[in-house]
């Protein structure tokens, strides 16, 4: 409905009150639902769910239309990111929200800064959805606001016709968000219920991995330890029932696999028949031959192809894989993932390598040809480094002179202006491009970049701030740059909302209103 109709429809209604609501205005209630587009979070999820599996689609007939997101901490930093999006690239199309578990538990834990092991408090992570689009539906409202203020202000027909356009094709700020389950902090009961705090907050897109819910690690750490298939297809099934229940029916699930850096399983998988998926699991166990006749107290024992095996099990009483195993577990998890439901793969890798993440994506594509992933940027990865020395090597492969270059050293600026350190970036700046092509991610995220953004900024402003700089620390440093840059938060006021609680007063009281907008607000001075 344009905003016109809507203003034509709600005078109807007016009229028909007999007089008693003529103290309300048409236009401003009409001003308000356009601000006000989502009502719940489930009609939040229903809607980014369906994005979701547009832009699949996409990706699927051009890999080229790949998408990304930043991982955020606060509601604010999402809303400015997307703020930001909307003002450099004039759409959202393609940008989305990550919602990382690891910055739910080092920043919005009530007991501090904890490590990614899920011992954060589960109520945390859809309290974070939930003010991630609180903020966002916020900055719908502000930027309609700006619109409505200049259709007022419009002095022809011309001005407020190109105006109205705007306001009848606004984008709104609200995205998707891929939101980080962990492992499902418990059973699979517990997933589900916590999955469905996450749906009615507005997720329409939840990503669990297969590590050990009381075992978790960080992706990126060592120790991690895997579950059976079945284990994790049954939070597989868990997700899905949650989506459904809440009629989010195009809700997508992304299946992250541990494997590739996981040594350890908690159990020994149930096995029915050899080959089954039980059998198959079992078959990656570092396993020793058993003379039956010497056997000791307490061993844990399994027969393959009618032999007597012991497998490893250390004093933790978890078993140990065979080394060399993970790439063919990664291929065995995802394919079992998208048996069960699963829409998007997630390969957690050690470093950002091409050809590292495609030779497992080209086996699963064997079996799913649509096969796709999300793929974590890492900040836990060196970029620099890793990329120069994959130009290193490929260089000393080709037969060139790499004389000159330290290969344990290649981190140092001494290269930065070196011809492999130009390669290198130039392959870090394409990465996202090539891998979607070649090894079918269609999307890209960087977990913890705010938490990276934020720490560099602060310590900026520390430095110069508390140092000689003084107050042009800060001036110079911080508010000229918003200023320049037209960032939207330099005028603070507006941003938190002040323009729009002076509408709502407008609108409540009329001209008894008392609002902070006025020529005394210092606020003005940035007008220009």
């Amino acid at each position: 409905m344009s905003y016109q109709d809507s203003i034509r429809s709600t005078s109807e209604l007016i009229a028909a009150k007999g007089g008693t609501w003529n103290g309300i205005s048409p236009e401003a209630i009409s001003r308000m639902r356009l601000q006000n587009r989502f009502q719940t979070g489930l009609d939040i999820a229903r809607y980014t769910a369906k994005i979701l599996r547009q832009d699949m689609a996409e990706y699927d007939a051009d890999p080229a239309k790949y998408t990304q997101s930043l991982g955020c901490w606060h509601g604010f930093i999402a809303q400015q990111q997307m703020i930001s999006v909307k003002k450099h690239f004039g759409s959202t199309k393609g940008r989305y929200i990550y919602l990382s578990g690891w910055m739910i538990a080092a920043m919005r834990s009530a007991f501090g800064p904890l490590p990614d092991q899920s011992m954060h408090e589960k109520t945390s992570v859809p309290a974070l959805i939930e003010e991630i689009y609180t903020f966002l539906r916020q900055a719908d409202a502000r930027e309609l606001g700006l619109l409505f203020r200049e259709l007022d202000a419009a002095d022809d027909e011309a001005k407020r016709r190109v105006v109205q356009a705007r306001i009848d094709n606004f984008e709104t700020h609200v995205v998707p968000i891929i939101a980080d389950i962990d492992a499902g902090f418990g059973n699979a009961e517990a997933t589900y219920l916590l999955a469905k705090k996450m749906i009615e907050a507005g997720a329409g897109a939840l990503q669990i991995e297969n590590q050990v819910s009381d075992e978790k690690q960080c992706g990126h750490q060592d120790g991690k330890v895997t579950v059976p298939h079945e284990e994790f297809t049954a939070k597989i099934r868990a997700l899905r029932y949650a989506f459904m229940e809440l009629g989010v029916e195009d809700g997508v699930i992304v299946c992250r696999t541990d494997s590739l850096g996981a040594g350890l399983t908690k159990q020994i998988a149930y096995s029915k028949a050899p080959g089954d998926l039980g059998d198959q699991y079992n078959a990656f166990l570092d396993c020793e031959a058993v003379d039956a006749s010497r056997i000791s107290n307490g061993e844990v024992l399994i027969t393959r192809n009618g032999k007597l095996l012991r497998p490893k099990r250390l004093a933790s009483n978890l078993f140990q894989f065979r080394a060399g195993t993970g790439a063919d577990r990664c291929v065995l998890d995802c394919i079992n993932a998208l048996n069960n439901g699963a829409d998007l793969l997630w390969i957690e890798t050690e470093k950002p390598h091409i050809e590292q993440v495609a030779s497992m994506v080209d086996r699963i594509r064997q079996v799913w040809p649509n096969a796709k992933l999300a793929y974590n940027n890492s900040p836990s990865f060196n970029w620099t480094l890793n990329f120069r020395q994959q130009v290193y090597d490929a260089w000393k492969a080709e037969g060139r002179d790499v004389a000159v270059y330290d290969r344990a050293r290649l981190m140092s600026s001494d290269y930065d202006a070196t011809a492999l350190a130009l390669e290198a970036d130039e392959k870090i700046r394409t990465f996202q491009r090539d891998s979607a092509k070649r090894a079918g991610v269609f999307h890209h995220l960087i977990t913890l970049p705010t938490y990276h953004t934020a720490a560099l900024s602060t310590d900026n402003l520390a430095k110069e701030y508390f140092g000689e700089q003084g107050m042009l620390g800060y001036v110079a440093g911080v508010q000229r740059k918003e200023i320049r840059q037209g960032i939207a938060c330099v005028k603070h006021q507006n941003m938190s909302g002040s323009d729009i609680g002076d509408d709502h007063k407008e609108y409540f009281a009329g001209e008894a209103a008392l609002k902070a907008g006025g020529v005394h607000n210092t606020m003005n001075q940035f007008a220009a």
